[in-house]
């Protein structure tokens, strides 16, 4: 839902604050007051290109911000979850700067964002159940993307016609399918160059398995090569170790032996004293366990030269492996895990062809026969879905427009199932069907959108519609039949919709005017929210134009009475 909309230095508009409300928000307003420029300030919220000459004159540039509710709109906060852009309070604030030099910028909750990014959140051009449901359909004198698209239209006949789980079924085998293809067309083409490739996989399969490689054993034998190498300095070292702590007449054993034989003798003296050098013979034992130690580390430093030269042999060949593989053990063996995967799928490729072509015909058929499913119930609800639009246009005085549902059978599987469904009008019978793109004005649009969506439903989420037009050739008891049918269009949702006739503004639940400030020199933008009084004024304003009388008046007072009774 919007929430609120704010515009500055845009066009004739200084700054205006909007603040909208669930249900139908009418827009009403003088001749040449701006409200085609609101409208335009909406569509940059819903992605359109901006123009440097919209930039108010003076200005450096224009702003047109957006506020919006996402409550009840889990699809759109996934989406920009996905685009890396937080949605703090379930709300989204979409900022659009024009600047005079075209240097325009786009903001989504202060992350700096595409202009099709915008669109693709805001009003995308195809609804996808879940994925897509644009967030602001707007119809009237600025194109309707959506209800001029033909996959809206098959979107909407789904929808109606309760299609969507079997297409939701279809569509994901239809992607299946088509990995399928992919796959099968990657085996095809890798069994022309199948015999090189799996002959060089064997070599590299060999090559590594050649070496008999352990997880870490590069460490190992970069240990046991640097400890042969420097033998002789060890082996140097561990000897004077050992005479400094055992083989000496001086030795630290040696010394440790005759402090404790001279306490021992003078235990009669104060038997404490041989207590307190007790940690001192523990000290010996240790000493004579690590000369013990030693004597053995200096047999393996005994130079073995086939040992060390079997090292470094064993060490180059890692290393040549590691230039081709990984930086270790570990990810070499990886490398080869890979390799025999892939050894395998080389040898099996014409078992695993034909595999997947069995899968993927079985899938085909299978699609085939959703696809047909799907196909007769799109042409049963088309013809339903014909009569209520055309009982809902006939309603709003529509004379002599039919809407036709159109549903023809493909020659090939689409993903979404082997039907094209387009929306078509037709003046008379003796005319032929045209596409709703070439025939349909604004008005007539805004007044089909709304008979389908009488007849359609709101479908899975709701959302914010911009109507204009919508009363274009209206008068009488039509008008309230179109205010009516707003009113009810906006339960559970948002409408706005721009309007002259007062028989459709009493519907609304927030009423705003739009009028002309500023001076003769700067002609300016203001937009007032009524309450009460003033609403019945311009509602009479409406009626009886500029000179309000006291019928006016009171026919105002009781429109409003009437329509708001009537909800």
């Amino acid at each position: 839902m919007l929430l609120e909309l704010k515009v500055s230095n845009f066009a004739i508009i200084d700054n205006v604050h909007i603040a909208f409300r669930q249900g139908l928000n009418i827009m009403s307003g003088e001749t040449g007051a701006g409200k085609s420029i609101l409208l335009k300030s909406l569509g940059l919220l819903m992605g359109e290109k901006a123009n440097a000459d919209t930039v108010r004159t003076g200005s450096e540039s224009a702003v047109i911000e957006g506020s919006f509710d996402l409550a009840t709109r889990p699809d759109i906060r996934e989406r920009l979850n996905e685009m890396g852009i937080d949605t703090p309070d379930d709300q989204m604030v979409v900022r659009r700067i024009v600047s005079s030099t075209n240097k325009n910028r786009v903001y989504i909750n202060g992350s700096l964002s595409t202009l099709g990014g915008l669109r693709d959140v805001v009003a995308p051009l195809v609804e996808v159940a879940g994925r897509a449901v644009p967030l602001i359909e707007m119809t009237g004198q600025h194109e309707n993307r959506n209800l001029l698209s033909r996959a809206y239209h098959l979107d909407l006949l789904d929808q109606y016609g309760g299609v969507w789980k079997k297409r939701t079924e279809f569509s994901e085998g239809y992607r299946r399918a088509q990995e399928l293809r992919d796959e099968i067309e990657e085996i095809r083409h890798e069994s022309r160059t199948r015999a090189q490739r799996l002959d060089f996989l064997i070599y590299q399969r060999d090559e590594i398995k050649a070496l008999n490689l352990r997880p870490g054993e590069e460490e190992e034998i970069e240990n046991e090569t640097r400890r042969l190498k420097f033998s002789a300095k060890l082996n140097d070292f561990t000897q004077q170790a050992e005479n400094l702590l055992y083989n000496d007449d001086d030795s630290v054993t040696s010394r440790l032996h005759y402090l404790l034989q001279r306490a021992a003798e003078l235990k009669n003296m104060d038997p404490e004293l041989l207590t307190r050098l007790e940690p001192l013979s523990q000290a010996k034992t240790l000493i004579n366990e690590v000369s013990y130690d030693l004597r053995d580390y200096v047999k393996s430093l005994e130079a073995d030269p086939s040992r060390l030269d079997e090292l470094q042999g064993r060490l180059s060949s890692l290393r040549q492996l590691q230039k081709k593989y990984g930086s270790t053990a570990v990810e070499i063996l990886e490398a080869l895990e890979q390799i025999e995967k892939e050894i395998h799928q080389l040898e099996h490729s014409d078992e695993l062809l034909s595999e997947k072509e069995s899968q993927l015909a079985k899938l085909e058929k299978d699609l085939l026969v959703i696809a047909k499913d799907m196909h007769t119930r799109r042409t049963n609800a088309a013809k339903l879905l014909e009569n209520g639009v055309n009982a809902e246009l006939k309603d709003l005085n529509m004379k002599g427009v039919t809407v036709l549902v159109g549903v023809e059978w493909m020659e090939d599987l689409g993903a979404t199932g082997q039907s094209v469904v387009e929306f078509m009008t037709q003046s008379s019978k003796a005319d032929s069907p045209r596409p709703l793109a070439k025939f349909a004005s604004g008005g007539e649009l805004s007044r089909i959108l709304l008979s389908i969506k009488q007849v359609v439903g709101a479908g899975q989420f709701p959302r914010t519609y911009l109507f204009d037009e919508v009363d274009a050739g209206v008068s009488g008891p039509t008008a309230e039949k179109v205010g009516r049918k707003l009113k009810r269009m906006a339960d559970g949702q948002q409408v706005v919709c721009v309007t002259h006739l007062p028989q459709v503004a009493s519907f609304g639940d927030a009423h705003f005017f739009i009028q002309k400030g500023g001076s003769k020199k700067a002609v300016q933008t203001e937009v007032v929210e009524l309450r009460k009084d003033d609403r019945v004024q311009e509602i009479a304003r409406l009626i009886s134009g500029e000179k309000i009388s006291k019928t006016s008046l009171a026919h105002a007072e009781q429109l409003l009475a009437e329509s708001q009774s009537a909800r």
